[in-house]
């Protein structure tokens, strides 16, 4: 049985999380800046990796339903085992609806997104100003909700590799095996 994740899932893991953590410093820091060129060209840089994040949620999705993951540990109660799955369940949640809150905020405030600056991406809807400032809100409110799974998403992590000191978070290290 093969108790860790597979290359491509452990890949897509950790690069994911390098983008969510970038996505997230970088989105809290430019919200405050006066409007100015570079603020504008971050803005870019944020819907581009926020629409690339999108895009490779998806192809975990597919992964991952393609790919079962392993078991969670036996030793895992069965409320242990609910959290886990709830947990994942609402990061991958949060990783769909927070580009898509961005993608709409950006529709209703006119503000169209061009992938990389070549690909441009479809409004979702008409500009409407009070609409934006809403959907500002929302996707504001659904980061702070991602940091906050995020962090419990690690001590978890943490609390089964030093308390129960079981695999839990070995399998998903880049260059663990399977035992």
């Amino acid at each position: 049985m093969n108790t860790h994740y597979t290359p491509l899932a452990k890949s897509l893991h950790w690069l994911m999380a390098l983008m969510v953590f970038g996505l997230l410093a970088l989105g809290f820091y430019m919200s405050d800046l006066p409007l100015s060129p570079d603020k504008l060209q971050l803005y870019s840089w944020h819907k581009w990796a926020g629409v690339t994040v999108f895009v490779l949620v998806w192809v975990r999705l597919a992964w991952r339903i393609t790919h079962r993951p392993p078991a969670l540990p036996s030793s895992m109660s069965p409320l242990m085992q609910w959290g886990a799955h709830a947990g994942h369940f609402m990061l991958y949640a949060l990783m769909i609806a927070i580009p898509l809150s961005g993608w709409l905020m950006s529709s209703a405030k006119g503000f169209q997104t061009v992938w990389f600056g070549v690909l441009p991406i479809p409004d979702l809807i008409g500009k409407d100003k009070a609409l934006g400032k809403s959907l500002t809100e929302l996707h504001e409110a659904l980061n702070i909700g991602l940091l906050l799974l995020i962090i419990g998403h690690a001590l978890a992590a943490a609390f089964h590799h030093f308390v129960h000191k079981d695999d839990t978070l070995r399998r998903m290290l880049p260059r663990s095996t399977k035992h």
